[in-house]
């Protein structure tokens, strides 16, 4: 007999050879007939996979997260079987799941090209051969084989993949009449793939190289009934019309220009003006909190982050080294600010009363992408992080990782952001040399996290793999209006930058202990921050934030200085109002307003100017009828209050 330890902990016992659908089976068989891949030991493996030790199982549905996975993953064979069928002659090389979807990357023979006119005979192609329910079965293959087999066909690609690959751990996945080079982890059988839809076609360079050949990369998105297809299409419909590229461009609120470089966001003046009231939200919050600002430049000598481990894990693919008249002297932009704060921590001596010390940077950094991973202000190259770091002794962990995360619900819920998870991100157990630090050190620090977690209502998932290089984090995965998942805020408990940076306390006995370090940035970057609430609200930010408040809308040039007379006095309210003195209809000046989504138009008149009373429209509802001055301040600002009074 072996046991099998469920997530939940529960343990059960069974034959030797028992397969994760038996286990499934045994639990219910309603999850018998969902569950479509399972982990054993950490390994993604098929439903059908014997299992022959004691191990830790996880069963996967199409729900989880690597249950899509596995199934966009198989979805990519049968798209490497299509493409082959429809053009004989095709070179496969790599074709992986990817966040919505799975991608395949061919050389095309002579002459071909795939074109959005073909997607359609793909699409059909592909269900006729998941209708017919071929199951995948995986199977070793010895290396010798492998690479015989690729180079009888002429594929240089899959020959460089496997001459980097051990021989005994080479495997290939068969499913039909189609075979293909593969790690394992996948559905029972195609006839699970229910809806598919070719999404676009595009270059791709072999391995992200541009030195090397531009394959073809066909996208393609599947679902296990044809009703979620046609849900995630009316959902894109509804993105590109939220598409914060668009609506920033719309809103004038940041460019980019190819002169100043790519993936370099320009903040204009509204943007820079909404950016500015978000810093001062989370800036008085911080200070009610006791954190203290502080100010690192925007470089750093080399040395500095190879002393953080951040240059021997990201140098080779960063922005390379700046060298200055000086020999021997280099410098980088700055990727990160943890380290420039250990040696703010570091300026002077430090005692156990002094902690917790608490250090707050709008910090701006610099990471190299690719220019085909650049995606207006979600991936750039360039970007400011509200960044702190909170320096503590052991015991004063878990309260301050609490308050953390209580100032990061507190930022979430002030800008509507409802629908959250916490992921509780862990370090790899099988690839530990991923890392840096001690196993004790990790331990304490995961201990930590899930410890505070677990007192909190706040529904989380784990995820092995996703941790920092050093140390485990605490990502809050929220989702937008239109249901999509994006990491925003993080948290995230270090034992070993204090350790590498040699930071020290005096204590209570005198001796001289390291410090435990917290990393924390609510927002996550500005820029990635302002496109998901951009798309989230789809311009229509909350009202304490949105760049104009009101419009005031003259209805004839005659009544524009009574215009600027009326937004000097509700500036006086701490009112934001812009006037619209263009010489159109009012109509006109309505429409264009609701197109800007300013909240509150002022209609300004003969009537108005007599009376002294504002006629007030709402944006997206029309006329709310007659208001005082002190009456429509008073309207707006019980709205801001309602708004940030989520704290309490």
């Amino acid at each position: 007999m072996i046991t099998i330890t469920l997530p939940d902990g529960a343990q059960k016992q069974y034959e030797s050879g028992v397969t994760p659908m038996d286990v499934a089976m045994s639990i219910s068989e309603g999850l018998a007939r969902n569950v479509i891949s399972a982990s054993v030991n950490g390994t993604k493996v098929e439903t059908v996979t014997p299992i022959t030790e004691d191990a830790k199982v996880i069963l996967y549905t199409w729900r989880d997260k690597a249950g899509k996975e596995t199934f966009w993953h198989s979805s990519a064979h049968v798209l490497a079987q299509v493409l082959e069928h429809i053009y004989p002659g095709i070179k496969l090389t790599i074709g992986p799941a990817i966040e919505n979807g799975f991608y395949y990357d061919v050389d095309m023979p002579e002459g071909e090209v795939i074109s959005d006119t073909d997607f359609k005979n793909i699409e059909n192609t592909f269900m006729e051969f998941a209708r017919q329910k071929a199951e995948f079965k995986m199977k070793s293959v010895s290396k010798a084989d492998a690479l015989k087999l690729y180079k009888d066909a002429g594929n240089e690609f899959k020959v460089e993949l496997i001459e980097n690959l051990t021989d005994g751990d080479i495997t290939f996945c068969d499913h039909s009449n189609f075979t293909d080079l593969c790690r394992g982890g996948h559905l029972p059988n195609t006839g699970f793939i229910k809806a598919v839809k070719i999404m676009n076609v595009a270059g791709a360079y072999w391995r992200g190289d541009e030195n090397n050949k531009q394959l073809t990369r066909v996208y393609g998105i599947s679902f296990p009934k044809d009703k979620e297809l046609k849900e995630y299409l009316v959902m894109l419909e509804e993105a590109k019309k939220r598409d914060h590229r668009k609506l920033g461009k719309e809103l004038e609120l940041f460019a980019f220009s190819q002169r100043v470089g790519q993936g370099l966001p320009l903040w204009l003046p509204k943007g820079a003006d909404l950016r500015k009231r978000l810093e001062n939200f989370l800036q008085k919050q911080q200070v009610e909190a006791g954190y203290e600002m502080v100010i690192t430049p925007h470089i750093g000598s080399k040395e500095l982050y190879e002393t953080s481990g951040h240059y021997a894990k990201y140098g080779k693919d960063s922005f390379q080294p700046i060298d200055t008249p000086s020999e021997g002297e280099e410098f980088l932009l700055k990727p990160m600010n943890c380290p420039h704060h250990c040696e703010i921590y570091k300026f002077k001596p430090r005692s156990y009363k002094d902690l917790p010390v608490r250090y707050a940077e709008f910090g701006t950094v610099y990471r190299y992408e690719q220019s085909g991973e650049l995606h207006g202000l979600t991936r750039v190259r360039g970007f400011t992080q509200d960044d702190a770091h909170i320096f503590c002794r052991p015991d004063q962990v878990k309260e301050e990782f609490v308050k953390v995360v209580d100032l990061v619900l507190y930022v979430l819920k002030a800008l509507h952001f409802e629908d959250f998870t916490a992921q509780i991100s862990l370090r790899d157990p099988d690839n530990k040399e991923k890392y840096i630090g001690s196993d004790e050190n990790w331990a304490k620090a995961e201990a930590a996290i899930i410890e505070v977690v677990a007192e909190r209502d706040i529904e989380t998932v784990t995820e092995y793999g996703e941790a920092a290089f050093y140390g485990p984090k605490l990502d809050f995965m929220v989702k937008d209006a239109l249901g999509r998942s994006w990491q925003l805020g993080t948290v995230q408990v270090d034992y070993n930058l204090p350790e590498r940076f040699e930071l020290e306390y005096v204590g209570s006995d005198n001796a001289k202990h390291t410090p435990v370090m917290i990393h924390r940035a609510p927002f996550g970057s500005m820029e990635r921050f302002v496109a998901v609430l951009l798309e989230h609200c789809a311009g229509k930010f909350p009202l304490w934030l949105t760049p104009d408040q009101v419009a005031i809308l003259p209805v004839s040039d005659k009544y524009n200085d009574e215009a600027k007379k009326l937004s000097r006095l509700l500036k006086n309210y701490d009112l934001r109002a812009l006037v619209d003195e263009r010489s159109e209809k009012v109509g006109r000046k309505i429409r264009d307003t609701e197109v800007v989504k300013v909240p509150y138009m002022l209609i300004l008149g003969e009537q108005e100017v007599a009376s002294g009373k504002l006629s007030v429209r709402k944006q997206g509802e029309g006329d709310i009828g007659t208001f005082s001055i002190e009456e429509f301040a008073k309207l707006i600002q019980d709205d801001i209050a309602a708004d940030l009074e989520v704290k309490e």
